[in-house]
């Protein structure tokens, strides 16, 4: 039976933002490792549209750039949306009985399953196996927080320093 797994990068104030910053390149290696070893993902429609970037080859690509690209599209992704008709390549739209389908996912598979985005994590919270916060040491003040949904009591199981400013906070439902 696979895991379903909900983890970002975030702030010390609890909010993630892809623009507001990044990964070192210590951390952006551990992104590809983990996507290469994902059996999948399951997007909501915004992350999955900002995601598609690494569908297509940019030329100013790092050579980073292009082994996430290539592990990228390498695993399955489903991307739950009711306004979107077609995904791209090595995707499964789902638009109806998210939890359902989440649950066949899950019992239909091994491995980790990463679900993308505090929307998408926030409706499914009753189904996540594990949230991993990448805490970064930056306060943003404001904006879309990790935990949108229902907050489920949680026990800390792991923490690693990733890099020199970034920690892995792991916590399963407690």
């Amino acid at each position: 039976m696979a895991r379903l797994v909900f983890g970002m990068n975030v702030s010390l104030d609890g909010y993630v933002d892809h623009e507001a910053f990044g990964p070192s390149p210590v951390l952006f290696r551990h992104w590809i490792e983990h996507v290469r070893g994902l059996t999948g993902s399951l997007y909501g429609r915004r992350i999955y549209e900002l995601m598609r970037y690494w569908d297509d080859d940019h030329p100013e690509w790092t050579p980073d750039e292009r082994e996430f690209a290539e592990a990228w599209r390498g695993r399955p992704k489903w991307v739950v949306s009711r306004s979107l008709t077609s995904v791209g390549p090595n995707a499964t739209l789902v638009g109806h009985d998210v939890e359902g389908v989440v649950r066949e996912l899950k019992s239909g598979h091994a491995g980790e399953i990463a679900v993308a985005g505090p929307d998408l994590a926030g409706r499914l919270t009753d189904l996540v196996d594990e949230y991993r916060l990448y805490l970064h040491p930056v306060v943003l003040g404001g904006g879309k927080p990790f935990f949108t949904g229902p907050r489920p009591p949680l026990r800390l199981v792991a923490d690693e320093s990733m890099d020199e400013r970034v920690i892995r906070l792991t916590y399963v439902p407690a």
